[in-house]
């Protein structure tokens, strides 16, 4: 099966000035309905995966004779999730497997998840190999997900043994004893990850994935922690059983003092670090193990007073969002706040953040403490006024980020002032203006002149000299805005590089579209 960037790299010039129109909003149902029964493969590619479609050529996608085809739409982002599950029960292996695998979104983005019902059919009926990657994954409802463990499916059910750490005792004990066997089998071998005896016994004795998974996450018998530490398989092998949880008290004591630095500075993360090592750990020698331990909520004031005069910058900037501080002790402290960070979007939380919490944060005089705040897509609109105006860029471009009401103003001046990863994310946000950025036609940063290509008042006389910049991204735009100048809109329909962005265009009068459409079907009807 070719993949898409080959199919992309074989079409001709006349296939992507048909791709082009398959994205044009003026091209009429009629068309659409054309290209997809008559058009090369890249175009039925273009039109079937890239763009919302109306319901009569989703009605033909779906009967369509080519599984090729249908498995693109199988990955559109853009289509509701109830349009593409409308390919369940498609014939061909690989259409099923592309709806399992889902959408392949630009990050930060994420695949709507597909409706319940669906998922349980996917569980119910389709071979393993096609559900195990993370895309299908990520299609899955947090509802659906949360119900696994007790779902009146069997299949459903073994999913939910997988969530087995955070199962609570009762729900591990029915699925230990449920009348599915394979339900049953699933949940014997989770609870023999919490036996040492036999993660002793099935312990690989090299280096592998296996191994690497057991020293970090399954209960650990004495033997095998005693032969980590005296004869190591795997470098890392110490380092892996510093984080098991089951790892033995004397052990975390004797790796307190480990002469690795990066031991100790694992073993400053562990719940269970006793005050005598937590308090060694504090005046350690290394300053990332003594940046490592003041993270730790459990500090006591005198260690929080020991780390915030550290000489290492570092140690006193992690102590300095210490939830024990009052504002006055976080003043007090010789911090800088770093800026070379990036400021990208993180999903929201399942478990929303206490919002008693999140206000003390933006009201906070420290910048990372108003961060975290201003990465919590349900703050009221009195902290998103507040954060919005704030003199810290990571907080505004955070909140630009993160908060479904970011205002425009807020938006367009983190996408001015940030050029971090994600940076285009701030366009897709949904207050993003698009008036007001003509002006930007001749800033020297590519990504800002590529605006003006947004914004409808834009002058032709602009936007004919954007077709012609030396960046590429502002060229394609650019050849799309409705009002290019029809002769240089003509031109482009032949430019090898705009072509597919000039038939885009919504501007193309309707004879232009049929003749394309026309001269495609001379071309590809055979000679009499």
């Amino acid at each position: 099966m070719p993949t898409p960037e080959q199919i992309w790299s074989d079409a001709d010039l006349p296939a992507r000035r048909l791709a082009g129109l398959a994205l044009n909003p003026s091209a009429p149902e009629s068309i659409l309905l054309r290209l997809l029964a008559d058009a090369p493969l890249a175009v039925r590619m273009v039109l079937c995966r890239d763009r919302i479609l109306p319901d009569a050529v989703v009605d033909a996608v779906i009967e369509h004779p080519d599984a090729y085809t249908r498995s693109f739409f199988a990955r559109n982002p853009h289509v509701d999730p109830a349009q593409r599950v409308r390919l369940l029960d498609d014939p061909e292996w690989f259409v099923r497997a592309h709806l399992a695998g889902g959408p392949r979104w630009a990050a930060p983005a994420q695949p709507r998840p597909l409706p319940d019902e669906a998922v349980v059919h996917m569980i119910s009926t389709y071979e393993g190999e096609l559900l195990g990657g993370y895309g299908f994954y990520q299609q899955i409802s947090t509802t659906l997900r949360r119900s696994m463990p007790t779902h009146p499916v069997p299949k459903v059910r073994c999913w939910g043994v997988n969530q087995w750490a955070s199962l609570s005792a009762d729900t591990r004990a029915a699925l230990l004893t449920d009348p599915d066997d394979e339900v049953r089998e699933t949940a014997r071998r989770h609870a023999r990850r919490q036996d040492p005896a036999w993660v002793e016994s099935a312990l690989p004795d090299r280096p592998c994935h296996a191994r690497n998974d057991m020293l970090l996450h399954h209960a650990l018998s004495r033997a095998v922690v005693d032969g980590v530490l005296e004869s190591p398989v795997g470098e890392e092998d110490k380092a892996m059983i510093a984080v098991n949880p089951s790892l033995p008290p004397d052990v975390v004591v004797l790796l307190a003092v480990d002469p690795d630095p990066e031991i100790r500075g694992l073993i400053a993360h562990r719940a269970d670090l006793g005050p005598a090592e937590r308090h060694a750990l504090v005046a350690d020698p290394n300053p990332d193990v003594r940046t490592r331990v003041a993270h730790r909520a459990d500090l006591g004031a005198a260690e929080r007073r020991a780390l915030a005069t550290d000489p290492a910058p570092q140690v006193r900037l992690a102590v300095s969002v210490h939830p024990a501080l009052s504002e006055e002790e976080r003043a007090r402290i010789d911090y800088e706040a770093p800026m070379d960070h990036v400021f990208v979007f993180h999903r929201p939380p399942e478990v929303p953040q206490d919002p008693k919490t999140v206000r003390r944060k933006a009201l906070s005089s420290h910048p990372l403490l108003r961060r975290q705040a201003a990465r919590d897509h349900l703050l009221p609109p009195d902290l998103v006024a507040r954060l919005a105006a704030d003199d810290d860029l990571g907080v505004r471009v955070l909140l630009a980020q993160h908060h479904p009401d970011a205002p425009a103003p807020l938006l367009l001046r983190s996408f001015l002032e940030y050029t971090g990863p994600e940076r285009s994310h701030l366009t897709t946000r949904p207050n993003f203006p698009t008036g007001g950025l003509a002006a930007f036609a001749d800033h020297e940063d590519p990504e800002v002149r590529a605006l003006a290509a947004c914004d409808l008042e834009t002058e032709p006389a602009a936007v004919e000299r954007l077709t012609l910049d030396p960046d590429p991204a502002v060229r394609a735009a650019a050849t799309r805005h409705p009002k290019l100048p029809q002769s240089r809109l003509a031109q482009l329909l032949d430019d090898e590089e705009l072509a597919h962005a000039a038939a885009a265009n919504p501007a193309l009068s309707q004879e232009t579209i049929r003749g394309l459409v026309m001269a495609e079907g001379q071309r590809a009807r055979p000679p009499a």
